[in-house]
Protein backbone atom coordinates (compact mmCIF):
# COMPACT_ATOMS: atom_id res chain seq x y z
CA UNK A 1 0.00 0.00 0.00
CA UNK A 2 1.14 3.21 -0.90
CA UNK A 3 2.43 6.07 1.75
CA UNK A 4 -0.94 8.13 0.74
CA UNK A 5 -2.84 5.19 0.17
CA UNK A 6 -2.45 4.40 3.91
CA UNK A 7 -2.83 8.47 5.08
CA UNK A 8 -6.10 8.39 3.56
CA UNK A 9 -7.32 5.11 4.78
CA UNK A 10 -6.63 6.41 8.09
CA UNK A 11 -8.44 9.53 7.60
CA UNK A 12 -11.25 7.76 6.27
CA UNK A 13 -12.29 5.06 9.32
CA UNK A 14 -15.97 4.56 9.29
CA UNK A 15 -16.24 6.09 12.62
CA UNK A 16 -14.54 9.60 11.81
CA UNK A 17 -16.97 9.62 8.40
CA UNK A 18 -20.25 9.25 10.89
CA UNK A 19 -18.47 11.45 12.80
CA UNK A 20 -17.87 14.48 10.37
CA UNK A 21 -21.55 13.64 8.97
CA UNK A 22 -23.48 14.17 11.94
CA UNK A 23 -21.35 16.89 13.24
CA UNK A 24 -21.32 18.62 9.51
CA UNK A 25 -23.70 17.13 7.42
CA UNK A 26 -23.30 15.77 3.81
CA UNK A 27 -22.30 16.65 1.45
CA UNK A 28 -18.78 17.97 2.33
CA UNK A 29 -15.01 18.33 1.24
CA UNK A 30 -12.44 16.70 3.32
CA UNK A 31 -8.68 17.72 2.97
CA UNK A 32 -5.66 15.58 4.44
CA UNK A 33 -2.70 17.98 5.09
CA UNK A 34 -0.18 15.27 5.41
CA UNK A 35 -1.03 14.49 1.99
CA UNK A 36 -0.33 18.00 0.68
CA UNK A 37 2.98 17.94 2.79
CA UNK A 38 4.45 14.77 1.40
CA UNK A 39 3.51 15.75 -2.72
CA UNK A 40 5.17 19.50 -1.73
CA UNK A 41 8.25 17.18 -0.45
CA UNK A 42 8.69 15.70 -3.90
CA UNK A 43 9.32 18.89 -5.56
CA UNK A 44 12.20 20.33 -3.08
CA UNK A 45 14.52 19.94 -6.04
CA UNK A 46 13.58 22.75 -7.72
CA UNK A 47 14.42 26.17 -6.85
CA UNK A 48 11.13 27.79 -5.90
CA UNK A 49 7.56 25.77 -5.75
CA UNK A 50 4.82 28.00 -6.88
CA UNK A 51 1.58 27.03 -6.07
CA UNK A 52 -1.83 27.29 -8.40
CA UNK A 53 -4.12 28.21 -6.22
CA UNK A 54 -7.00 28.00 -8.75
CA UNK A 55 -6.93 24.29 -8.26
CA UNK A 56 -7.81 24.89 -4.20
CA UNK A 57 -7.62 28.26 -3.37
CA UNK A 58 -9.43 28.36 0.69
CA UNK A 59 -7.12 30.46 2.58
CA UNK A 60 -6.92 28.36 5.24
CA UNK A 61 -4.72 25.73 2.47
CA UNK A 62 -3.22 28.51 1.36
CA UNK A 63 -1.31 29.84 4.88
CA UNK A 64 -0.84 25.57 5.47
CA UNK A 65 1.08 26.05 1.81
CA UNK A 66 3.20 28.92 2.95
CA UNK A 67 4.19 27.26 6.07
CA UNK A 68 5.26 24.58 3.77
CA UNK A 69 7.32 26.76 2.02
CA UNK A 70 6.10 27.14 -0.85
CA UNK A 71 4.85 30.60 -3.08
CA UNK A 72 1.67 31.15 -5.09
CA UNK A 73 0.09 32.29 -8.35
CA UNK A 74 -3.07 34.70 -8.52
CA UNK A 75 -5.20 34.69 -11.49
CA UNK A 76 -7.27 37.17 -10.47
CA UNK A 77 -7.88 40.14 -8.23
CA UNK A 78 -10.06 37.80 -5.64
CA UNK A 79 -7.07 34.99 -5.82
CA UNK A 80 -4.63 38.10 -5.40
CA UNK A 81 -6.71 39.10 -1.96
CA UNK A 82 -6.39 35.33 -0.83
CA UNK A 83 -3.02 35.05 -1.58
CA UNK A 84 -2.90 38.24 0.58
CA UNK A 85 -5.11 36.96 3.35
CA UNK A 86 -2.99 34.15 3.94
CA UNK A 87 0.09 36.27 4.28
CA UNK A 88 1.84 36.07 1.00
CA UNK A 89 3.64 39.19 0.03
CA UNK A 90 5.30 40.58 -3.42
CA UNK A 91 8.47 40.44 -1.24
CA UNK A 92 11.01 38.34 -2.87
CA UNK A 93 8.65 36.95 -6.11
CA UNK A 94 6.36 35.49 -3.38
CA UNK A 95 3.23 36.48 -5.44
CA UNK A 96 3.07 36.45 -8.87
CA UNK A 97 -0.15 37.53 -11.11
CA UNK A 98 -1.03 35.86 -13.99
CA UNK A 99 -3.36 36.45 -16.52
CA UNK A 100 -4.05 37.86 -20.39
CA UNK A 101 -5.77 41.00 -19.22
CA UNK A 102 -5.52 43.74 -16.52
CA UNK A 103 -8.40 44.79 -15.42
CA UNK A 104 -8.56 48.55 -13.55
CA UNK A 105 -9.39 47.29 -10.20
CA UNK A 106 -7.14 44.54 -10.40
CA UNK A 107 -4.23 47.03 -11.74
CA UNK A 108 -4.58 48.85 -8.80
CA UNK A 109 -3.64 46.11 -6.40
CA UNK A 110 -0.97 45.39 -8.37
CA UNK A 111 0.51 48.31 -8.38
CA UNK A 112 0.00 49.06 -4.85
CA UNK A 113 1.33 45.62 -3.18
CA UNK A 114 3.87 45.93 -6.31
CA UNK A 115 3.29 42.70 -7.47
CA UNK A 116 5.17 41.16 -10.21
CA UNK A 117 3.19 40.37 -13.39
CA UNK A 118 3.30 37.25 -15.93
CA UNK A 119 1.70 39.06 -18.79
CA UNK A 120 0.03 36.85 -21.63
CA UNK A 121 -0.53 39.67 -23.85
CA UNK A 122 1.30 42.82 -26.00
CA UNK A 123 -2.00 44.71 -24.29
CA UNK A 124 -0.83 44.38 -21.18
CA UNK A 125 2.43 45.60 -21.43
CA UNK A 126 1.43 48.69 -22.46
CA UNK A 127 -1.12 49.25 -19.81
CA UNK A 128 1.21 47.95 -17.59
CA UNK A 129 4.23 50.29 -18.84
CA UNK A 130 1.88 53.52 -18.67
CA UNK A 131 0.72 52.73 -15.13
CA UNK A 132 3.47 51.27 -13.14
CA UNK A 133 6.86 51.88 -15.54
CA UNK A 134 9.99 49.70 -13.67
CA UNK A 135 7.74 47.16 -12.99
CA UNK A 136 8.92 43.54 -12.66
CA UNK A 137 7.05 41.47 -15.35
CA UNK A 138 7.56 37.77 -16.65
CA UNK A 139 6.53 36.65 -20.45
CA UNK A 140 4.66 33.88 -20.73
CA UNK A 141 5.36 32.25 -24.20
CA UNK A 142 2.59 30.50 -26.10
CA UNK A 143 5.34 27.20 -27.23
CA UNK A 144 3.55 26.81 -30.60
CA UNK A 145 2.01 23.06 -29.11
CA UNK A 146 -0.25 22.20 -26.48
CA UNK A 147 -1.20 19.14 -24.20
CA UNK A 148 -3.53 17.89 -21.77
CA UNK A 149 -5.68 15.24 -20.43
CA UNK A 150 -8.61 17.30 -22.37
CA UNK A 151 -8.92 19.71 -25.17
CA UNK A 152 -10.40 22.20 -22.50
CA UNK A 153 -7.06 21.70 -20.51
CA UNK A 154 -4.42 21.93 -23.52
CA UNK A 155 -3.14 25.82 -22.85
CA UNK A 156 -0.55 25.96 -26.23
CA UNK A 157 -0.54 25.94 -29.76
CA UNK A 158 -2.99 28.57 -31.89
CA UNK A 159 -6.50 27.43 -30.34
CA UNK A 160 -5.26 28.46 -26.87
CA UNK A 161 -5.83 32.36 -25.89
CA UNK A 162 -2.80 31.98 -23.50
CA UNK A 163 0.62 33.60 -23.86
CA UNK A 164 2.87 35.25 -26.29
CA UNK A 165 2.94 34.59 -29.54
CA UNK A 166 5.61 36.74 -30.99
CA UNK A 167 8.61 37.18 -28.79
CA UNK A 168 10.79 39.40 -30.56
CA UNK A 169 7.57 42.17 -30.44
CA UNK A 170 6.90 41.77 -26.84
CA UNK A 171 10.58 42.20 -25.69
CA UNK A 172 10.25 44.74 -28.29
CA UNK A 173 7.79 46.35 -26.27
CA UNK A 174 8.45 45.73 -22.89
CA UNK A 175 12.02 47.78 -23.90
CA UNK A 176 9.64 50.48 -25.18
CA UNK A 177 7.03 50.67 -21.48
CA UNK A 178 10.36 50.15 -19.29
CA UNK A 179 9.51 47.42 -18.10
CA UNK A 180 11.97 45.13 -16.33
CA UNK A 181 12.02 41.60 -17.30
CA UNK A 182 13.10 38.97 -14.94
CA UNK A 183 11.57 35.82 -15.81
CA UNK A 184 10.19 33.74 -18.56
CA UNK A 185 7.01 31.44 -17.92
CA UNK A 186 5.67 28.57 -20.17
CA UNK A 187 3.05 25.70 -19.50
CA UNK A 188 1.50 23.80 -22.52
CA UNK A 189 -1.75 22.01 -20.48
CA UNK A 190 -2.95 20.23 -17.54
CA UNK A 191 -2.04 16.41 -17.27
CA UNK A 192 0.67 16.88 -19.58
CA UNK A 193 2.15 13.68 -21.82
CA UNK A 194 5.94 12.86 -20.82
CA UNK A 195 6.66 12.67 -24.02
CA UNK A 196 6.46 16.37 -24.33
CA UNK A 197 8.70 17.09 -21.70
CA UNK A 198 11.48 17.40 -23.86
CA UNK A 199 9.83 19.17 -26.60
CA UNK A 200 8.71 22.14 -24.31
CA UNK A 201 12.39 22.13 -22.81
CA UNK A 202 13.75 22.79 -26.45
CA UNK A 203 11.33 25.40 -27.02
CA UNK A 204 12.30 27.62 -23.58
CA UNK A 205 15.57 27.17 -24.66
CA UNK A 206 14.94 28.56 -28.14
CA UNK A 207 12.47 31.25 -26.30
CA UNK A 208 14.90 32.56 -23.43
CA UNK A 209 17.67 32.98 -26.43
CA UNK A 210 15.53 34.94 -28.87
CA UNK A 211 15.32 37.85 -25.43
CA UNK A 212 19.06 38.21 -25.44
CA UNK A 213 19.33 40.02 -21.75
CA UNK A 214 19.64 38.97 -18.49
CA UNK A 215 16.83 37.17 -16.44
CA UNK A 216 15.99 35.51 -12.84
CA UNK A 217 14.11 32.66 -13.45
CA UNK A 218 12.85 30.40 -15.77
CA UNK A 219 9.28 28.33 -15.20
CA UNK A 220 8.36 25.13 -16.28
CA UNK A 221 4.75 25.91 -15.60
CA UNK A 222 2.12 22.96 -14.25
CA UNK A 223 0.02 20.38 -15.75
CA UNK A 224 1.50 17.04 -13.47
CA UNK A 225 -0.31 13.99 -13.56
CA UNK A 226 -1.39 12.04 -10.64
CA UNK A 227 -2.96 8.51 -11.00
CA UNK A 228 -6.41 9.63 -10.60
CA UNK A 229 -7.27 5.56 -12.11
CA UNK A 230 -5.49 2.90 -10.65
CA UNK A 231 -3.64 1.79 -13.88
CA UNK A 232 -2.60 5.26 -14.07
CA UNK A 233 0.67 6.41 -12.73
CA UNK A 234 2.40 9.47 -11.11
CA UNK A 235 4.67 11.53 -12.93
CA UNK A 236 8.78 10.21 -12.28
CA UNK A 237 9.82 14.04 -10.71
CA UNK A 238 13.51 12.90 -10.88
CA UNK A 239 13.33 12.91 -14.39
CA UNK A 240 11.25 15.47 -15.16
CA UNK A 241 13.26 17.43 -13.07
CA UNK A 242 16.64 16.22 -14.72
CA UNK A 243 15.52 17.41 -18.10
CA UNK A 244 14.41 20.87 -16.99
CA UNK A 245 18.09 21.18 -14.84
CA UNK A 246 19.72 20.90 -17.86
CA UNK A 247 17.52 22.80 -19.67
CA UNK A 248 18.47 25.49 -16.98
CA UNK A 249 22.13 25.07 -16.98
CA UNK A 250 21.86 25.64 -20.77
CA UNK A 251 20.04 28.75 -20.60
CA UNK A 252 22.04 30.13 -17.61
CA UNK A 253 24.91 28.97 -19.55
CA UNK A 254 24.63 30.54 -22.89
CA UNK A 255 22.73 33.97 -21.25
CA UNK A 256 26.06 34.47 -18.56
CA UNK A 257 23.35 34.55 -15.50
CA UNK A 258 22.04 32.53 -12.59
CA UNK A 259 18.88 31.27 -12.88
CA UNK A 260 16.42 29.63 -10.69
CA UNK A 261 13.60 27.49 -11.74
CA UNK A 262 10.39 27.69 -10.72
CA UNK A 263 7.76 24.84 -11.09
CA UNK A 264 4.20 25.97 -10.82
CA UNK A 265 1.94 22.40 -9.72
CA UNK A 266 -1.85 22.55 -8.81
CA UNK A 267 -3.54 19.29 -8.73
CA UNK A 268 -0.07 17.62 -8.27
CA UNK A 269 -0.18 18.84 -4.43
CA UNK A 270 -3.99 18.72 -3.85
CA UNK A 271 -6.00 16.54 -5.72
CA UNK A 272 -4.72 12.94 -3.91
CA UNK A 273 -5.29 14.99 -0.42
CA UNK A 274 -9.30 15.91 -1.14
CA UNK A 275 -12.09 13.37 -1.23
CA UNK A 276 -16.17 14.48 -1.20
CA UNK A 277 -18.54 12.83 0.82
CA UNK A 278 -22.10 12.67 -0.10
CA UNK A 279 -24.50 10.54 1.31
CA UNK A 280 -26.93 8.13 -0.94
CA UNK A 281 -30.68 9.21 -1.21
CA UNK A 282 -32.22 7.05 -3.34
CA UNK A 283 -31.16 3.43 -5.35
CA UNK A 284 -33.03 3.73 -8.43
CA UNK A 285 -33.36 0.93 -11.03
CA UNK A 286 -34.15 2.34 -14.48
CA UNK A 287 -34.54 -0.37 -17.14
CA UNK A 288 -30.82 -2.24 -16.78
CA UNK A 289 -29.17 0.66 -15.09
CA UNK A 290 -29.14 1.24 -11.46
CA UNK A 291 -29.14 4.53 -10.53
CA UNK A 292 -27.02 5.70 -6.78
CA UNK A 293 -28.22 9.39 -6.32
CA UNK A 294 -26.13 11.53 -3.49
CA UNK A 295 -27.07 14.79 -1.77
CA UNK A 296 -24.24 16.03 -4.10
CA UNK A 297 -24.19 17.15 -7.82
CA UNK A 298 -21.81 18.80 -10.64
CA UNK A 299 -22.22 21.69 -8.75
CA UNK A 300 -20.17 20.68 -5.74
CA UNK A 301 -17.76 18.80 -8.47
CA UNK A 302 -17.80 19.58 -12.15
CA UNK A 303 -15.02 18.05 -13.00
CA UNK A 304 -17.00 14.27 -14.21
CA UNK A 305 -19.30 16.58 -16.43
CA UNK A 306 -17.19 19.10 -17.61
CA UNK A 307 -13.72 16.70 -19.17
CA UNK A 308 -15.69 13.03 -18.21
CA UNK A 309 -13.10 12.82 -15.60
CA UNK A 310 -12.41 9.50 -13.50
CA UNK A 311 -12.45 9.47 -9.97
CA UNK A 312 -11.92 6.79 -7.56
CA UNK A 313 -15.13 5.94 -5.66
CA UNK A 314 -15.64 3.56 -2.24
CA UNK A 315 -18.47 3.12 0.17
CA UNK A 316 -18.75 3.33 3.37
CA UNK A 317 -22.32 1.95 5.20
CA UNK A 318 -24.01 4.26 7.54
CA UNK A 319 -24.07 1.33 10.02
CA UNK A 320 -21.87 -1.53 11.17
CA UNK A 321 -23.22 -4.09 8.68
CA UNK A 322 -20.08 -6.28 7.36
CA UNK A 323 -19.38 -5.26 3.43
CA UNK A 324 -18.91 -8.36 1.35
CA UNK A 325 -17.17 -7.09 -1.70
CA UNK A 326 -18.30 -10.82 -3.05
CA UNK A 327 -21.64 -9.12 -3.61
CA UNK A 328 -21.21 -6.74 -6.27
CA UNK A 329 -23.50 -4.66 -8.47
CA UNK A 330 -23.04 -2.25 -11.22
CA UNK A 331 -24.27 0.93 -10.51
CA UNK A 332 -24.34 4.82 -12.06
CA UNK A 333 -23.36 7.52 -9.30
CA UNK A 334 -25.47 10.41 -9.92
CA UNK A 335 -26.42 13.84 -8.54
CA UNK A 336 -29.94 15.37 -8.03
CA UNK A 337 -29.84 18.26 -9.72
CA UNK A 338 -32.14 18.98 -12.69
CA UNK A 339 -29.56 17.74 -15.57
CA UNK A 340 -29.19 14.50 -17.01
CA UNK A 341 -25.69 15.50 -17.05
CA UNK A 342 -25.55 15.30 -13.78
CA UNK A 343 -23.68 12.04 -12.97
CA UNK A 344 -20.44 11.07 -11.64
CA UNK A 345 -19.83 8.13 -13.59
CA UNK A 346 -19.43 9.27 -17.42
CA UNK A 347 -16.91 8.63 -19.74
CA UNK A 348 -14.64 11.58 -22.09
CA UNK A 349 -17.82 11.05 -24.88
CA UNK A 350 -20.54 12.02 -22.32
CA UNK A 351 -21.63 8.07 -22.64
CA UNK A 352 -22.56 6.62 -18.87
CA UNK A 353 -20.32 4.41 -17.43
CA UNK A 354 -21.31 1.81 -14.66
CA UNK A 355 -18.78 0.98 -11.56
CA UNK A 356 -19.02 -2.32 -9.90
CA UNK A 357 -19.63 -1.26 -6.05
CA UNK A 358 -20.26 -3.29 -2.79
CA UNK A 359 -24.26 -3.55 -2.59
CA UNK A 360 -25.60 0.14 -1.40
CA UNK A 361 -28.72 1.25 0.37
CA UNK A 362 -30.26 4.89 1.20
CA UNK A 363 -28.35 6.62 3.52
CA UNK A 364 -25.31 4.91 3.32
CA UNK A 365 -22.09 7.05 2.39
CA UNK A 366 -20.07 7.72 -1.04
CA UNK A 367 -17.18 8.94 -1.04
CA UNK A 368 -15.45 10.23 -4.16
CA UNK A 369 -11.54 10.59 -4.08
CA UNK A 370 -8.81 12.75 -5.45
CA UNK A 371 -11.10 15.90 -5.41
CA UNK A 372 -8.81 18.69 -3.73
CA UNK A 373 -8.01 19.92 -7.25
CA UNK A 374 -10.45 21.63 -8.97
CA UNK A 375 -13.51 20.31 -6.46
CA UNK A 376 -14.37 23.31 -4.19
CA UNK A 377 -12.54 25.82 -6.23
CA UNK A 378 -15.33 24.98 -9.15
CA UNK A 379 -18.34 24.47 -7.32
CA UNK A 380 -21.66 26.61 -7.71
CA UNK A 381 -24.79 27.61 -6.67
CA UNK A 382 -26.85 25.82 -9.49
CA UNK A 383 -30.39 25.14 -8.58
CA UNK A 384 -30.16 27.59 -5.95
CA UNK A 385 -27.55 25.13 -3.86
CA UNK A 386 -25.19 26.35 -1.30
CA UNK A 387 -21.99 25.90 -1.47
CA UNK A 388 -20.88 23.56 1.32
CA UNK A 389 -18.65 22.53 4.36
CA UNK A 390 -14.97 21.91 3.99
CA UNK A 391 -12.91 20.22 6.44
CA UNK A 392 -9.23 20.18 7.14
CA UNK A 393 -7.43 16.78 8.69
CA UNK A 394 -4.42 17.81 10.64
CA UNK A 395 -2.22 16.38 13.62
CA UNK A 396 -5.16 14.01 13.96
CA UNK A 397 -7.71 16.38 14.50
CA UNK A 398 -10.42 18.09 11.67
CA UNK A 399 -10.84 21.71 11.61
CA UNK A 400 -13.34 22.98 9.54
CA UNK A 401 -12.03 26.19 7.26
CA UNK A 402 -15.51 26.53 5.38
CA UNK A 403 -18.76 27.04 6.42
CA UNK A 404 -22.08 25.58 4.77
CA UNK A 405 -23.36 28.78 3.05
CA UNK A 406 -26.42 29.30 3.95
CA UNK A 407 -29.65 30.54 1.61
CA UNK A 408 -29.93 33.36 3.22
CA UNK A 409 -26.21 33.73 2.42
CA UNK A 410 -26.81 33.27 -1.00
CA UNK A 411 -30.16 35.06 -1.72
CA UNK A 412 -28.19 37.89 0.46
CA UNK A 413 -26.69 39.95 -2.94
CA UNK A 414 -30.23 39.66 -4.99
CA UNK A 415 -31.94 42.96 -4.18
CA UNK A 416 -36.16 42.11 -3.92
CA UNK A 417 -37.99 45.31 -5.52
Amino acid sequence: MSKIKKIKRDMLQQKNIIYLTQKYNTPLWLYNAQIIKNQIKKLKQFDVIRFAQKSCSNINILKFIKSCGVTVDAVSLGEIQRAILAGFTAKNNDLVYTSDILERNTLKKIIQYNIPVNIGSLDMVKILGKASPGHHVWLRINPKFGDGHHIKTNTGGENSKHGIWDIEQAISEIKRYHLLLIGIHMHIGSGINESNIEKMCNTMIHSTLKIKQNIQFISAGGGLNIPYHKKEREVNIKKYFNIWNTTRNIIASKLSCPIKLEIEPGRFLVAQSGVLIAQVCSVKKVGNNHFIILDAGFNDLMRPMLYGSYHKISVIYKDSRPMFLEKTMEYIISGPLCESGDVFTIKKNGSLLKRKLPIIFPEDYIVIHDTGAYGASMSSNYNSRPLIPEILYKNNNFYEIRKRQSMKELLKLEILN
